[in-house]
């Protein structure tokens, strides 16, 4: 199965290092790696993650490393990983909706 990154999800990579990289230069591409690498590991088994549980839609899970989440978008052909964030906000229905289906 192919995984795809979604523009906003490596935009929200590239701000995550420079956020790390404040502080630890080495740590951020380092961290960043771990989070291409764990994300990698769902082409494999795509149920791997959890549902996002304030979605629950079962197309839509996520993986949990450290306090991010990577949520993605489980597809016939491959997977789309939407977007990575901190763990301790909530992802909103509506900007998933908006991004599985966007407007014409």
């Amino acid at each position: 199965m192919k995984l795809l990154w979604t523009e906003e999800a490596l935009e929200r990579l590239k701000e995550i290092e420079i956020y790390i990289s404040q502080d630890n230069p080495a740590g951020a591409v380092e961290f960043v790696d771990k989070l291409i690498s764990l994300a990698k590991t769902i082409t494999d088994n795509p149920e791997k993650g959890r549902i996002v549980p304030e979605l629950s839609i079962e197309f839509i899970r996520e993986l949990l490393y450290k306090n991010y989440r990577i949520a993605y978008l489980i597809k016939k052909k491959s997977i789309d990983v939407l977007t990575v964030f901190e763990g301790h906000q909530l992802l909103k229905k509506e900007e998933i909706i908006r991004r599985i289906n966007p407007p014409k």
